[in-house]
């Protein structure tokens, strides 16, 4: 039995794939339409053992008719929540390079834990807005690494 002390910090490193993406203009799906991939990594600091603050950046890479580019890099800071039973919720603040914003309710559950590592799953799904662009909602899936 070991005693956790606060704050506690922790690391992470996770690979995320947009599956759907809707706007007024149009519902792109990924691996159809395209192939998008993003790494999200960043430093968790837990106040406790329910709060926390997050601050992830996240390269985001996509290949569209052969042609693969780096789109963006993506500041996405933001406030955890333990929900109990290995659940958490992050709600993030998205400030994306590409000159859109918003925020991004992520969903997390930790599926194998060991002492030094634990393998987690999770749903973030996006919200963005301007760059004379219309509103958009992602649903994405990641997997990932924290340390």
């Amino acid at each position: 039995f070991s005693q956790t002390t606060y704050p506690k910090i922790t690391g992470y490193f996770g690979i995320m794939h947009p599956i759907v993406t809707f706007s007024r203009d149009e519902t792109a799906v990924n691996f159809r339409d395209y192939y998008a991939v993003s790494f999200p990594t960043g430093i968790n600091i837990w106040k406790s053992s329910k709060i926390g603050f997050s601050l992830e950046i996240v390269p985001n890479i996509k290949d569209d008719n052969g042609s693969s580019k780096t789109t963006s890099l993506l500041f996405h800071p933001g406030v955890l929540v333990a929900l109990g039973k290995g659940y958490s919720f992050a709600g993030r603040l998205a400030f994306d390079s590409n000159g859109r914003y918003g925020f991004t309710p992520v969903f997390n559950k930790t599926l194998i834990k060991t002492n030094s590592v634990s393998y987690y799953a999770a749903v973030p799904l996006p919200v963005r807005f301007g760059n004379d662009h219309p509103a958009s909602f992602t649903a994405g899936i990641q997997f990932g690494i924290a340390f």
